[in-house]
């Protein structure tokens, strides 16, 4: 058994990266950039006004103005803005020569072309040319997570095709005799298979690309056939179950026999202790506890982080201290603990009703989990404790 922090290096260390590929930017949310983006041009690319106002000469705002024109956002000013003149000006329109500040239309009033400013101590309104951006600047870096701002951005320098990483291909099994899919009812002795739905789904959250392989029965020899069967299309296969000490535990054998060389296979985490990771050459093979919570949580604690570094990203996860709301205790102390929680509106972490690691609806409400260190069996109420965010 070796600690979360070794297994961390070993799953996101010495990888491969995943081809490039150029996209249409409006379908690059969630992928990572395999380039630098730069500017192709000033931002703002004109000195231009930030208010609804009155486009003039500071030295003229304590007299009366004459107006000279309205200026649209949009359009070219016609007239320069000589002593005692001033234009009308709508917010982003750009501002016409001459002019050195913009007054608020709220600080001024109009009457017969006559402009009169009512507020001398006005500030000067303009976004100056290139105070954002400069042309050929670098606006975002290789390896970012292309979220909806960085959209913005991409669409704001032109960057309509952006070359990002390739998708992961990733294959999600579930293992198990007692497993019957969702829409089956199960016999006596069955349960629904409720970890490949989630494992599907936290893939997909993360733009790879995910395929339900469905779930290996406990016969080694077809288990082995289909394993084989989805790495030759596959990059990355995920399945949950079939990794502890039980009769029926193939994996860690069948991987033995592909020449799959397993680097983890046990981590001082609870839930999460049975997880193996295993790696071929550019392939890689990730098996999960089999309790759901146990699934979920390494998933986010080590699968997540991988599939990232496998497409260019080093991503890791929002984590804040937080005050525990409520005493905790626990009895075993040899493993770094992962508990389901939930922040408060006082800003405080709170542990959900978890009666261990097949308790689903533990984390139907989470929104977050709280760790415990080696060592520590209990925290008292108010105490900060690292939250990871979910």
């Amino acid at each position: 058994m070796i600690s979360l922090e070794e297994a961390y290096v070993i799953v996101t260390s010495d990888l491969p990266l995943t081809n490039c590929e150029q996209i249409d930017f409006n379908l690059a949310n969630g992928r990572v950039l395999a380039e630098d983006i730069f500017s192709d041009m000033d931002m703002p690319p004109f000195d231009k006004s930030a208010v609804d106002g009155y486009a003039c000469r500071r030295a003229d705002i304590g007299s009366p103005m004459q107006l000279l024109e309205v200026i649209a956002a949009g359009k070219i000013p016609s007239k320069k803005i000589v002593k005692a003149c001033c234009s009308k000006i709508m917010t982003g329109a750009m501002l016409p020569e001459g002019a050195d500040c913009v007054v608020m239309v709220e600080q001024t009033i109009e009457m017969d072309s006559v402009v009169t400013v009512t507020d001398l101590k006005t500030k000067n309104n303009i976004a100056s040319k290139a105070e954002d951006i400069k042309k050929g600047e670098k606006v975002l870096s290789k390896g970012t997570l292309i979220k909806p701002q960085h959209i913005a951005v991409l669409a704001s320098v032109g960057a309509v095709l952006p070359l990002v990483y390739k998708k992961v291909r990733v294959c999600v099994f579930s293992t198990g005799d007692e497993l019957v899919e969702p829409e089956i009812i199960p016999d006596l002795s069955q349960i629904r298979n409720s970890n490949g739905s989630q494992l599907v789904s936290q893939a997909e959250r993360m733009s790879v690309s995910v395929t339900y392989g469905g779930i290996l029965p406990d016969d080694e020899e077809i288990t082995s056939a289909k394993l084989v069967e989805a790495l030759k299309t596959h990059d990355v296969l995920v399945f949950s179950g079939g990794i502890s000490m039980g009769d029926f535990d193939y994996i860690p054998r069948i991987l033995d026999e592909l020449g799959i060389k397993i680097m983890i296979r046990s981590i001082a985490v609870q839930p999460g202790k049975p997880t193996v990771f295993g790696r071929s050459g550019d392939k890689f093979v990730f098996a999960l506890p089999g309790n759901p919570v146990s699934s979920f949580n390494i998933f986010e604690i080590l699968a997540k982080p991988f599939l990232y570094r496998l497409m260019g990203c080093a991503w890791s996860p929002l984590k804040i201290k937080l005050p525990l709301a409520d005493d905790f205790f626990r009895k075993g102390t040899a493993r770094q603990g992962f508990v389901p929680a939930v922040i408060t509106d006082e800003g405080s972490v709170k542990q959900l009703v978890y009666n261990g690691s097949a308790h689903i609806n533990a984390l139907s409400a989470a929104n977050a989990l709280f760790e415990i260190p080696l060592g520590i069996s209990s925290i008292q109420k108010g105490e900060l404790v690292d939250v990871r965010l979910i």
